[in-house]
């Protein structure tokens, strides 16, 4: 902790004096009030931050770019309310969004509107959306399930990517080089080619070997935004990516003392990981056609179509059943969307939709048996569709106080339909003080892989799951001073969920996805941000998360033996306990200077409490925790970025995350030791130290 402080306080003394800030006005640019800016994804309608109920989170390129993140979740992280989960350090390692304490199914990750959660998962790898397509970022928190359906509950993350710009042309390549033989090449050039037609192009090329075997990841992708832009009359666009990414997967670290293990003349694991042969990729498509039109001042309309194709990858080997599978599970998602945006009269809108999305899920599994030949194959297919329609009214009769409400009517081909309204109010008592309310219904949808995966010796789906249902509140105060030079955001949050969807042991002694009892929370966030003074902008964030569930603790009274027909049976009782994986306290800080001579420095400080694991959804109880409960030891983790720009067109970066080398774990999972017959859990092991350089050409 105070290594940290003395960086921060250390730079400060460095760039303090003799400088003042290059402010957007010398440039020519007026600066972009934190009260005025303009988002989107609350209402799928252009508003003010001041006119939105919801508590929001709002980044542009200047934000990512001075950031020292290597991805989207790091540069999310501890921001207010916000979590960010991977599954240890290795190259191909997923990340995931939390936010308010809620799984991160419960959080919807959108690019240009449209959805990247997978559909078998129900939640999104971000470490797949490469930063240098973003132009701006829209977190959206509490319920969302109105305009988004399945799984906006504890709030949704709008991925807007970069589109031309008529006065200039950009172009921009990058290369780099870091530790664990990391290299990055990427390239981005957009323009406008002639007169209302423009492109934006960016690609990527990563590639690592991780800091530990089996870690490995090639990453590829490639983007392409085409707009036709006539102004309010009709502006058309469409974008496709495609991501390609091919890496190892070492699990967790094995405990001291852990024996080289080989069977049938292959290594399985050593001491350093859990697995020298598990491998993983994937094969993303995602392709949206978006026309809007404004033909007149009251009147606005969105019409959207939307291509999804997700394939996935994996190769694993299971040490304690000396077997393994090979699965490729594909999702294909079909989507269509309109909304009209009617402005009746003057502080009146009304915002009705319609959307329609056709799910294709496959499952592909081929057995392996202790030798790694493949044997027995089974492909599961099913198909989902929801239809939604939606209407929101917003309605503000002066300037001190607006009201908003809607309800959304969901179709589910599997469990049927659901009503989900919304309500919102807004208080202007001050030009730049806003008191803001929220309250609606959500719900998340049981997934592919919960309704049908087929039965293996690891479990099997549920095809009788109800969704998950609940409500999420939120106030906000947002106070802006000195022009928001100096920048105050306080909230309060509540969220409950009843049917929450757990894989678990059920009554016949089988893993298979369940509805247990309630999950909620409360919790707080405080959050202020100060500049530009004198060459700097500090920010700092803190959020407590009081998280609790309601679950089933099972007694076994009688074992079960499947080959003399004899079933499990179960007793149980209803226990509260603390939420898994849940941290109470979270904190971010984040410090920026520039300098008259092209050099921006940040540093950025993390802390993450602690967490509580069970060894199966039923463990323990809270507060009293028993066996088979474990902790995750909170940690601080720091990272820092300088830039410098040596012309018009050349800038070097560097960037140190985790200086300090704080090790940590991000979750624990079972490690079975072939050799001792032993079970034990284990932890995947967080990023270490690591650093990075590049130099870049913009033109």
């Amino acid at each position: 902790m105070k290594k940290w402080f003395f960086l921060f306080l250390g730079l400060a003394v460095l760039v303090l004096p003799g400088f003042s800030r290059a402010e957007e006005e010398e440039n020519g640019q007026e600066p972009v009030l934190i009260m005025e800016e303009i988002v989107v994804t609350a209402t799928k309608t252009e508003e003010k931050r001041k006119d939105i109920p919801n508590s929001v989170i709002v980044m542009d390129e200047m934000d990512i770019q001075e950031s020292p993140a290597k991805s989207l979740g790091e540069l999310l992280a501890n921001d207010l309310g916000i979590d960010w989960r991977t599954y240890g350090d290795f190259g191909g390692a997923s990340e995931s969004i939390q936010i308010r304490g809620m799984g991160s199914d419960g959080t919807q990750v959108l690019v240009n509107g449209v959805v990247v959660n997978s559909p078998s998962l129900g939640s999104a790898d971000v470490s797949q959306i490469p930063l240098n397509t973003i132009e701006r970022i829209e977190v959206v928190k509490g319920s969302g399930s109105l305009l988004y359906g399945s799984g906006a509950m504890g709030g949704t993350v709008n991925i807007i990517t970069k589109r031309p710009k008529r006065d200039r042309m950009d172009f921009k390549v990058t290369a780099g080089y870091g530790t664990e033989d990391t290299y990055q090449l990427s390239a981005e050039q957009g323009m406008f080619a002639f007169g209302d037609f423009g492109y934006y192009l960016t690609a990527n090329r990563r590639e690592t070997d991780g800091f530990r075997d089996n870690s490995d990841l090639t990453h590829n992708d490639v983007s392409l935004k085409l707009v036709l832009d006539k102004g309010d009359i009709l502006d058309i666009s469409l974008y496709g990516d495609y991501i390609d990414r091919d890496y190892g997967r070492p699990g967790t670290k094995p405990p001291e003392g852990t024996q080289d293990y080989y069977l049938n003349g292959v290594q399985l694991y050593n001491s350093e990981v859990a697995s020298l042969v598990d491998q993983g990729g994937t094969e993303d498509y995602h392709t949206v056609l978006q026309i809007k039109s404004n033909p007149v001042e009251w009147l606005g309309f969105n019409l959207k179509g939307d291509y999804t194709n997700m394939e996935s990858y994996s190769y694993g080997r299971y040490q304690k059943y000396s077997t393994g599978d090979v699965t490729w599970v594909t999702n294909e998602v079909l989507g269509v969307e309109g909304t009209v945006d009617i402005k009746p009269f003057q502080g009146t809108n009304l915002l009705l939709g319609a959307d329609y999305k056709d799910y294709d899920w496959e499952h592909d599994n081929t057995r392996l048996d202790a030798t790694g030949a493949e044997g027995e194959r089974t492909v599961t297919k099913a198909g989902l569709h929801t239809k939604g329609t939606f209407a929101e009214a917003q309605y503000r009769p002066s300037k001190y106080f607006k009201v908003l409400a809607g309800i959304r009517h969901e179709d589910h081909s599997t469990f049927g339909s659901e009503k989900l309204p919304r309500y919102g109010l807004v208080v202007n008592p001050l030009e730049n003080t806003v008191l803001k309310l929220s309250h609606g219904k959500h719900f998340k949808a049981p997934t592919p892989n919960d309704l049908f995966w087929p039965e293996d010796p690891m479990g099997k789906g549920n095809p009788d799951l109800k969704p998950e249902t609940g409500w999420h509140t939120d106030s906000t105060i947002e106070q802006g001073l000195f022009d928001d030079k100096l920048f105050i955001t306080l909230s309060y949050f509540h969220w409950d969920m009843d049917d929450k969807i757990s894989w678990d042991v059920d009554e016949e002694g089988v893993s298979t996805p369940l509805n247990l009892r309630t999950y909620k929370a409360d919790g707080y966030e405080a959050g202020t941000k100060i500049g530009p003074f004198y060459n700097l902008t500090l920010s700092l964030n803190y959020t407590y998360t009081d998280a609790e569930e309601e679950n089933k603790a099972y007694t076994i009274k009688q074992y079960p033996w499947p080959e003399w027909g004899i079933p499990a049976d179960f007793q149980y009782t209803w226990v509260k306990r603390r939420a898994v994986y849940s941290p109470k306290h979270q904190f971010k800080g984040n410090l920026t200077y520039w300098s008259n001579f092209g050099l921006t420095v940040t540093a950025t400080a993390r802390y993450v409490g602690d967490r509580v694991y069970y060894r199966t959804e039923t463990d323990g109880a809270y507060p009293n925790v028993k066996t088979g409960t474990y902790t995750l030891d909170s940690y601080w983790t720091t990272d820092l970025k300088l830039e410098q720009r040596l012309d018009e067109h050349w800038f070097l970066s560097f960037q140190a995350n985790n200086l300090f080398d704080k090790g940590y774990n991000t979750y624990l999972s079972p490690f079975y030791d072939a050799t001792t017959f032993v079970e034990t859990v284990q932890g995947f092991l967080g990023a270490e130290r690591s650093f990075f350089c590049s130099v870049s050409y913009e033109y």
